[in-house]
């Protein structure tokens, strides 16, 4: 995807204070996270109490609303969902409002902000066997958007944040779809039409595809960047196969992405709860049995010694 033009001359430095027209939220920039074709997205701390939050700038109101909208949909569901017990935790949205800028209005809304790294470099600083926990937590993102009708469509590494204490957090909402619609925002790789693997209609099947080949990336990098830099005549879903069943870092993952690639996930309540069963063998194989000391064999082999000598000398005499 490229950057508008309109886009790219918005950028607003370090230090600009947004307050909104109508609620009159203050919040100061404090760097850039990120720009697209739909809006740019900051960091900003909030001028009453310095919390740090992503502030999204769009530059088309109905996009912007429908991105509000998806994470209405998620907060409310977790409401929903919540113990009675249990504390509400960070909102998804906090705020909507709109900035005055050159004469012009421009509609912004602010959200929670994780702090973290994306996932290429979470799994770098931690090793590849933390895909297990990252991984899980993903898919449990997926599943609460598709289950409140939503997919999040364009699902790659760099749209995946991952905190120090293994909290995921999906960023930029801009390619999220309604179920049953065209998919708005796609990454080529990562796109089951590229693949020639399915259409490009809005279901839960094509983020857990999304989801497969960003594992591929992930683990097996070099296979996978020759294989879709092939010609589109020649690329397909069985590329990806065949890195998946040739590939032995792939291995424990084997099952799920053959499934996730095929398509064949009723749901992905069922992903999460494959991923899950997958996850748990492939700890128990990962752990280093437990062997018996050198020092206690010896000293068994020691006592068994004595104990023949004694009773030899107790028959003999």
């Amino acid at each position: 995807m490229t950057t508008s033009s309109k886009s790219s001359n918005m950028v607003l430095p370090q230090g600009t204070l947004i307050t909104g027209r109508w609620r009159g939220g203050r919040y100061v920039i404090q760097r850039l996270l990120g720009q697209g074709a739909n809006g740019i997205v900051y960091l900003v701390k909030r001028a009453e109490n310095g919390e740090l939050y992503a502030l999204k700038m769009g530059f088309d109101t109905i996009d912007l609303q429908s991105e509000v909208n998806v994470l209405k949909a998620l907060q409310n569901q977790r409401r929903k969902h919540r113990k009675a017990n249990e504390r509400q935790g960070p909102s998804y949205l906090v705020e909507v409002d709109d900035y005055s800028h050159l004469g012009s209005e421009i509609p912004f809304y602010v959200m929670r902000y994780v702090k973290g790294e994306p996932l290429r470099t979470f799994l770098s600083n931690r090793g590849d066997r933390w895909l297990n926990v990252a991984g899980l937590y993903i898919l449990q993102q997926l599943r609460r958007l598709h289950e409140s009708g939503w997919v999040f469509g364009d699902l790659k590494p760099n749209n995946v944040l991952i905190s120090p204490y293994g909290e995921v957090e999906l960023i930029d909402y801009g390619g999220v779809s309604a179920i049953g619609r065209s998919v708005k925002q796609f990454t080529e790789w990562y796109d089951r039409g590229y693949w020639s693997a399915g259409s490009r209609t809005a279901d839960p099947a094509y983020d857990l595809f999304s989801f497969a080949v960003v594992c591929i990336h992930m683990l097996a990098e070099e296979p996978l960047k020759k294989a879709a830099t092939s010609l589109p005549q020649m690329r397909s879903k069985n590329d990806l196969i065949h890195i998946v069943q040739n590939e032995p870092v792939l291995g424990p993952y084997r099952k799920w992405l053959e499934k996730a690639i095929e398509g064949k996930f009723r749901d992905s309540a069922e992903a999460c709860d494959l991923w899950k069963e997958l996850v748990k063998g492939f700890t128990k194989r990962g752990r280093p049995q437990t062997s018996t000391p050198r020092w206690m064999l010896g000293a068994f082999a020691l006592s068994i010694t004595l104990l023949a000598c004694a009773l030899y000398l107790t028959l003999r005499f």
